[in-house]
């Protein structure tokens, strides 16, 4: 096949002319060799491997107290904030950009709505005030990237302005006393008497977003798209599809997830706050990396970053029940992102070695 002759995945067409398509020199599945397939699984799936580790480990060394229903809700709720803001920093790199203005966004979406709600109105009108501000700044974040501007550079810009703006509608305070968003928040729905405290708010929502959002990237032409954009933007662009749109999409979605982290978080302090916490995006980028999103752009997988959310919440929940200061939760966070990530590029590595070797060997047997 030339190099004009690029197919993009999802779209069932080829950008320019060419020849009829080259014969498949990769091995048949039956025929890869078992250590590949095994280096393939722990590559794709090792996440979920090492959270059920993780798991096992807590669960013997913070006996009895960890591994009961209870905990689990605890953890899965302090995942919830970190898994929604990780959720919009994984689908910007997927589409092949890095959205740093997230707290910012964050910030700007809960005091709008904040300001909304204590100048009464209803309820309904603050959250969607602050979901469209979170399109509204993704849209300009988009339009301006697209004209050739760094997009870590335009988002850094556009994190500075949003706090500033953040902190002129609170003026300078916060909105206290927002018990009107406690559905979203504190509340917990399906109890059952003293037996069974109920499931916290915020994992309803997330799990609603990760289950569209994975359907959406992985069964909808604009979602595979999307994905297609952040791998190859000009194969996408010679096979006649404005890829310019995807990557303003791509900044849509990341500054709506980032508006809805916002107001569930203003949800569970029942405040709107101007502070725009660079642990936000420090807790997300982790979540996205330790889930393995090739920060290239184009490969990745909204339930491994639910996974690696969750890791992070599992550690913290774990120490915390041992009696150990919090900061040594950060400590063991990094040095599992950089263990996982030097992991990472010994199998890919291997994985390709093997590879080649196969489609060498298939090829002499042809010939």
């Amino acid at each position: 096949m030339t190099n004009s002759d690029v197919t993009v995945a999802g779209t069932g067409t080829t950008a320019g002319p060419g020849p009829g398509p080259a014969p498949d020199t990769k091995p048949p599945v039956q025929d890869m060799p078992r250590s590949v397939s095994i280096l393939v699984f722990f590559r794709d799936r090792g996440i979920f491997v090492l959270w059920g580790l993780l798991i096992v480990v807590f669960a013997i060394w913070c006996s009895p107290y960890f591994f009961k229903v209870d905990n689990a809700l605890l953890v899965a709720n302090a995942a919830a904030l970190t898994a929604l803001f990780a959720a919009g920093v994984g689908i910007g790199i997927m589409t092949g950009v890095l959205d740093l203005s997230l707290p910012g966004t964050a910030a700007v979406s809960s005091c709008v709505c904040g300001w909304i709600l204590t100048h009464g109105h209803a309820t309904w009108l603050g959250l969607a005030a602050g979901l469209a501000t979170g399109v509204v700044v993704g849209v300009f974040n988009g339009l301006i990237t697209i004209r050739g501007f760094n997009p870590i550079i335009v988002t850094i810009g556009t994190l500075s302005v949003l706090s500033g703006l953040a902190a002129v509608i609170a003026g300078g305070y916060t909105f206290p006393g927002l018990t009107q968003l406690e559905f979203m928040g504190t509340h917990r729905y399906f109890q059952v008497g003293t037996s069974f405290s109920g499931i916290p708010a915020p994992v309803f929502i997330v799990a609603a977003v990760f289950i569209v959002g994975t359907i959406f990237l992985t069964r909808t032409r604009d979602g595979i798209r999307l994905m297609a954009v952040g791998g190859n933007a000009e194969a996408v662009r010679r096979a006649g599809i404005h890829a310019t749109r995807y990557t303003v999409l791509g900044f849509v979605i990341s500054g709506l997830l980032a508006a809805l982290g916002g107001l569930v978080s203003t949800a569970v302090v029942t405040e709107a706050s101007p502070s725009a916490s660079p642990a936000i995006i420090f807790n997300a980028l982790t979540a996205v990396a330790l889930a393995g999103v090739a920060l290239t752009g184009g490969r990745g997988s909204l339930p491994r970053v639910l996974v690696g959310a969750l890791i992070l919440a599992t550690i913290s929940n774990g120490l915390t029940i041992r009696g150990i200061q919090p900061y040594w939760a950060t400590v063991c966070t990094g040095a599992l992102l950089l263990g996982s990530l030097a992991l990472e590029r010994v199998i890919q590595s291997s994985v390709s070695e093997r590879l080649m070797a196969a489609n060498l060997s298939v090829h002499q047997k042809k010939v």
